[in-house]
Parts: structure tokens; sequence; C-alpha cells
């Protein structure tokens, strides 16, 4: 096994290890081959895949559409896309918990990252074709699981505990992920929609494969594999009130999935219902659809920025709000979101004319400026609240909100096709206004439970986040 030393002389990559360059840039391509991926995973299946003369052939799709409509009832052909890739976002925030397994236990970390690279090139190019469409999805879905995680590990890793340069490290490596993420559906987009759906997946994959090689090619400037304890560390028992706090965490995890629902259906019915109905005529040239996720990754930075500075000026002046507070209003901002898509889609019913797509601007305008103030604050929130001897815990069990608010999402969009456009969008608008309601209540009934002890630093102002604290 690999025990070299963390170095903390080299400097090489703009004052850090050269190793970061090698993993940022490897991230940053593994994140434009995942969402170059998935800003056409549902206009694929609702355009081609899923019609007839194609989905006949895609292998162990009666049994799978069996499944699925087991639990949802009869689905139409986008309500059917709508579940798919519901289950699929899903699953992506279950798998990096067996990934880390395989790393701290079997194969470390190095390998580890580099089966998942290889699954997701795999699964990216095998969407070429109809009969491979679910192993495609699942080489995904186990490629991401086996990804993610342990590369940020590694990230980490490069660092001696007391070296101050690792919040910046992070903050670089998430400037890579962002600008993945916001290439991917100029880049992949562009040509599924234009030229065919498999020339987008391609580039996909020749993203990946190039994220794999710039990896390997960085493995000896890696962190060593960290060395298996071989003594069991007895573990802390709770303090008084931790408890009730973990077990608040615990409750408010469905309450969280409710309130981002509006914005994790923008990979999902957003894209099928403004394909249909907005005017996507710019500037004399029609925009492809993907390049909505484009727009939604730039706001989103643009306003994690502006969040960040706010509360920074707004703490000069005034007592900054604890977390639970910031979520409950950055939820409640969050729910004008949807009620800006209805009200496009009435003015559609009402002229008969398509929305312009400038409108969708302060869609996601508000949107980003609510969740710029859940998503981060979220994360601080469970990292600050849970106890220390569970703290890696509690952050995992943070991630399966993700996992139910995709699900939630997938069902959702089913009903697309069988509501008014008005009435889908204000009942997405209604489902977070409840949960912010919620969250209201939890803040003035059970708050002092999650509140900051005297002297402790909130650490709410969170920076660095994947897809700008949306692509998690």
């Amino acid at each position: 096994m690999d025990t070299r030393p963390t170095d903390s002389t080299d400097r090489a990559f703009l004052g850090h290890p050269r190793g970061l360059a090698y993993l940022a840039f490897a991230e940053a391509w593994e994140r434009f081959s995942f969402y170059g991926m998935q800003a056409l995973l549902v206009l694929y299946m609702v355009g081609q895949l899923l019609l007839p003369g194609h989905v006949e052939h895609v292998a162990g799709f009666p049994a799978f559409r069996a499944a699925l409509e087991a639990m949802y009832g009869p689905l139409s052909v986008q309500a059917l896309a709508s579940a798919i890739f519901g289950l699929y976002a899903g699953s992506i925030y279950l798998t990096p918990i067996a990934g880390g397994f395989l790393a701290d236990r079997l194969f470390g970390r190095t390998r580890t990252v580099t089966l998942g690279a290889l699954l997701m090139a795999a699964g990216h190019f095998l969407m070429a074709f109809d009969v491979s469409f679910l192993l495609a999805l699942l080489c995904l879905v186990v490629g991401c699981g086996c990804f993610k995680g342990n590369l940020a590990a590694q990230v980490g890793a490069l660092y001696a505990p007391g070296d101050l340069r690792r919040a910046d490290a992070f903050q670089i490596y998430y400037l890579g992920i962002n600008a993945g993420v916001i290439a991917a559906p100029l880049i992949c987009g562009t040509l599924g929609e234009m030229y065919g759906w498999h020339y987008g997946f391609g580039a996909a994959g020749v993203g990946m494969v190039l994220g794999l090689l710039i990896y390997l090619a960085g493995r000896r400037h890696l962190p060593a594999e960290p060395l298996r304890a071989r003594t069991k560390a007895r573990r802390a028992p709770l303090a008084p009130g931790e408890g009730k706090a973990v077990m608040l965490l615990i409750v408010l995890l469905p309450v969280l999935a409710v309130a981002i629902c509006g914005n994790m259906q923008i990979f999902n019915a957003y894209l099928v219902w403004a394909q249909g109905n907005v005017d996507f005529t710019l500037f004399g040239r029609t925009m492809p659809t993907t390049w909505l996720i484009t727009l939604d990754a730039t706001t989103s930075v643009a306003f994690l920025v502006g969040a960040v500075a706010f509360w920074r000026l707004w703490a000069r002046r005034f007592p900054e709000p604890d977390e639970i507070t910031k979520i409950t209003i950055g939820t409640a901002i969050a729910l004008l979101g949807p009620v800006v898509l209805a009200a496009c889609a009435a003015h559609a019913a009402a002229t008969g004319v398509k929305t312009p797509v400038a409108w969708l601007i302060l869609f996601h305008i508000v949107n980003s400026i609510g969740i710029a103030n859940v998503f981060p604050v979220g994360l601080a929130l469970y990292a600050r609240a849970a106890p220390p001897a569970l703290g890696s815990t509690i952050i995992g069990i943070y991630y399966l909100h993700f996992f139910a608010a995709n699900m939630l999402v997938g069902w959702l969009g089913g009903w697309l096709d069988r509501m008014t456009p008005i009435a889908f969008w204000l009942m997405h608008a209604g489902l977070i206004g409840g949960a912010a309601l919620i969250l209201f209540v939890v803040r003035l009934s059970f708050g002092h439970l999650l509140r900051p002890a005297s002297g402790q630093s909130e650490g709410s102002n969170i920076s660095g986040t994947d897809g700008a604290a949306r692509h998690t």
C-alpha cells in the first residue's frame, strides 16, 4: 500500500498540490458528462425512446415498466419518462454509500474511482443503442456511486489536518464542477437536439473518457490510500439534548424533500413543458431546450455568491439569522418560481401565444435566490447540529432527502399531461408553500434544539457547492 505522507510544501498548482489540478479537471469532465446526459434524458425518452418502433427493442423493458406501474399506476409516455428519471436521479444519491464501502473495505479510492469512471463511460456509450438503455442507466448509477464521493475524499486527503488550504482547495474543485455543468448543455444538448440524440450521449461519453485519462495521468500525485483501523474506537455517548436534535433533523428530511421539488423538476417535466410551450427564438435563432440547464447553472452560481455577500453585509448591522430561519426564508422565496411558470402558462392560454424564453429567466432568478438559502444552508445545519459521535452518519442521512425529492418529482411529473400547465405549476407552488409553513412552525416550536450553542459558529455561509449548490 502507498503510504506517502502528505506534502505540505507542494504548491505547484495555484499554491496547492499538483494532485488538486488532476482531481479538479477530472471532476469537471465527469460533471460535464453527467449533466450533458441528464439534460437530454427526459427529452430523449419522450421524443424517441419510449415511442413505438423503439421501446419494443429495450431489453427487459416490459418487466421494468410493469414494476413502475405497480407503484404509480398506468403511465403515459410522458409520465413513464418522468418516473424513470425520478428513479434514476434518486438512485444517484444512494449508490455513493456503496461506493464508499468498496473504497474503504476492498479496492481503495483510486481503484474505485477508476472503476466508476469506466462504468460511467460505458453507460454513456451504451445509450447509443435502444436495447441497452436500462443497462446504460445501471452503469451510470453504479459508476457515479463509485466516483463521486471518493474523488472528493481524495481532495481532502491532499492536506494535513491543520492545513488551512483545504477550504480554498474545495473552492477551486467546485469551480471546475460549475464549469462542467454550464458547458454540458451547450455542447451535449446542442448536439443531441440538433444533430441526433446519440451524438449528445456520445459527447458525454467522450467527456467521461477525458476525465478518466486526466485522473490516471495524475495517479502519482494523488494522496496515499488511508490505512484501515485495526481496532474499533469507542463512540462517545450523546450529550443531553443531542438525541432530540437528531430526531428533529431526521423528521425534517421529508419536509426538505418537498421544499426543493420545484427546483428538482427542472431536469424533468420543466424541460418537456418548455419544449412545447415556450418560444425559444432568441436574436433570430432557435435556442435548444437543453440550454435552459446552462441558464439555470449560471444563475445558480451568481445568486449563491450573492447570497453569501448579502448575509455578510446583513451581519454587519443586524444579527444574522440561524440556519433554520434562512432555510424557511429560502423555501418561501422558492415557491414563487412555480408561480412564475403558472403565470406564463396562464398568459399562453389566454393569448394562444407561446411564452417568450426571456420570461423563464425570471423563473430561474427567483428559484436560484431561494435555493441558495436552502441547499448550502441545509448542509451547514446538518453538519453543525449533528452530534460529534454521529457527524458522518448525519451528513449521509442528509443526502437522503435528495433521493426522496427525485422520487417525488418523478411522480409529480407524471401529472403534466393530465393537468393544465397552470394547475401543474400551482400544485408545485402549493407543496413548497406547505413545506415553508411547516418549517416556520418547526422554527417557532423546536428551533431552540437546532440553534448554535453560545460561542459556536453557525457555519451557514458555505460556498463551493456542486452545480452551485443545486447539483450536489
